[in-house]
C-alpha cells in the first residue's frame, strides 16, 4: 500500500511480538496496519509517561491481555517500542522502563541522523 508509514522495531519488540499467540499476533498486526494507514487502533490508550506521543495498543485474546507500545508522531515511521503480555492490572514498572529506554534511544538516534 503506497503512502503507508514504515514500521521500525526497536530492540526486541519484533521478536517479542512473534511470541504472542497467533490470535493476539494477528490482532496486533491488524492494529499496526491501521496506524500505517493513518487511522487510530480500535483500542488504544496514550502512554505519555514514556514520552510525548507514546501510546499502547490494547489487545484482549483468549490466551490473555497483550500490549504494543508505539510512537507514531514522527513523519518517517511508526516506532514499536515494546510488546508484552500484561499480567497485572497496573502497568508493570519493568515494562514502562523498557519502553522508556527505547523511546529515549529513538529520540537520540533521530537527533544524530539529522
Amino acid at each position: 500500500m503506497q503512502g503507508d508509514k514504515e514500521i521500525r522495531w526497536v530492540g526486541t519488540a519484533y521478536d517479542d511480538l512473534l511470541e504472542f499467540p497467533s490470535g493476539a499476533r494477528r490482532a496486533a498486526g491488524f492494529q499496526l496496519g491501521r496506524l500505517q494507514a493513518g487511522l487510530n487502533p480500535s483500542d488504544w490508550k496514550p502512554f505519555d509517561e514514556v514520552g510525548a506521543g507514546a501510546a499502547e495498543i490494547r489487545i484482549r485474546d483468549a490466551a490473555g491481555i497483550y500490549r504494543v507500545i508505539y510512537v507514531a508522531r514522527f513523519e518517517e515511521a511508526i516506532y514499536v517500542l515494546h510488546c508484552f503480555q500484561k499480567k497485572t492490572q497496573a502497568r508493570s514498572k519493568q515494562d514502562k522502563q523498557v519502553a522508556d529506554v527505547r523511546y529515549r534511544a529513538v529520540i537520540q538516534t533521530r537527533k544524530s541522523t539529522k
